[in-house]
């Protein structure tokens, strides 16, 4: 019988790229999702990834009754991976509360359902941002975490905590925190990639958007910052190297004799690109030239970083396989897919 594994916010970026890596690895990915950030055209496009359709429950994680209805319309749950949270730094600027209730809430939400359903699989999306700004790189699972530049970031300090204090009042719950990087790019077959309603707030979709006459031009923020071509650094990894992490974690998980723990493991390249390498990488890749900008600072940005990644590949047994080029190439080809559908549908 195939393990369930219940992905909230699954048909989202990171989410919908994962519940195919799950499928692939023999997993049965189970969609909680209430739509508030991604589009439910999302789940026919799975549909054609994976070996059946996906079942979908549309819930909102913060609803503690409807989720436990979803563990008791799925019986036997092997597991549950956590994507569903608010993620715009900038918005979170303006409007902090909502990602205090969202993200914090439908956390606390998930594991009473799960501790009342005895579920003990748990992989956490968490994210760099609970570093602030490093004081030295590359970033490890051990580098203090500074105070966070957003309240997003925040949100994701207290969320570890709580899974934390959690486990440490002895449950049996087995749970991997993943501290993402930047996650770009797209699936291969274009039918799947970052969906950003409204104005981007992420790079690579602005650029894209850029690039395929959506935006006038791209705005960079900031090229004063102490790096050597004074625009920021991130680390970007490929979307579907990072879904893979994933079902890597599920995996270790079960390899482990003790009951109750917490992991927690950087998922990014090990390598730093600033935002005009990144510029560069995707003309580089596609052909295309982008119309962009130079502008002031945006509240809530770090000025560098980048994972060490040695523990995930010694732990884990995960590495990274395509490049910034691969990921910008894959990217706009899920642009340009985009492009096409709205032109056969008017």
């Amino acid at each position: 019988m195939s393990k369930k594994v219940i992905v909230t916010g699954g048909a989202g970026f990171i989410g919908s790229h994962t519940v195919v890596e799950l499928d692939k690895a023999g997993f049965t990915p189970v969609i909680v999702d209430n739509f508030c950030n991604s589009e439910k055209e999302v789940i026919a496009r799975l549909s054609k990834l994976t070996s059946k359709p996906p079942t979908l429950h549309e819930v909102d994680c913060l609803d503690s009754d409807a989720m436990a209805r979803v563990f008791e319309q799925e019986g036997d749950v092997y597991g549950l991976i956590h994507f569903a949270a608010h993620k715009a730094v900038g918005t979170s600027v303006e409007k902090p509360l909502m990602f205090y209730q969202n993200n914090i809430g439908s956390l606390v939400s998930v594991l009473e359902v799960m501790q009342k359903f005895d579920v003990r699989r748990f992989v956490f999306s968490s994210s760099c941002t609970v570093y602030g700004q490093p004081d030295s790189l590359p970033v490890t699972e051990q580098s203090p975490q500074k105070p966070a530049e957003s309240p997003y970031g925040r949100t994701k300090q207290f969320c570890e905590q709580i899974i934390l204090d959690h486990i440490a009042t002895g449950l049996p719950l087995g749970a991997v925190t993943l501290r993402y990087f930047n996650p770009i790019g797209a699936h291969e077959s274009s039918l799947i990639g970052e969906l950003p309603i409204g104005t981007p707030e992420n790079l690579i979709p602005y650029i894209t958007q850029t690039a395929a006459g959506i935006r006038e031009k791209l705005t960079i923020f900031g090229d004063d910052y102490d790096t050597p071509d004074g625009t920021a650094i991130r680390d970007y990894i490929h979307v579907v190297d990072l879904a893979n992490a994933h079902v890597k974690s599920l995996e270790w998980i079960d390899s482990q004799t003790k009951k109750s723990f917490n992991e927690v493991f950087n998922v990014g390249t090990g390598r730093g690109s600033s935002v005009l390498e990144a510029v560069r990488a995707f003309e580089a890749a596609t052909g295309a030239k982008l119309n962009y900008e130079i502008g002031p600072r945006r509240t809530g940005d770090v000025v560098e970083t980048y994972a060490s990644t040695e523990k995930s590949k010694k732990i884990l047994g995960w590495t990274p396989e395509r490049d910034l080029q691969t990921a910008m190439k894959d990217a706009y080809n899920w642009q340009l897919s985009l492009a096409k559908r709205e032109l056969s549908s008017s």
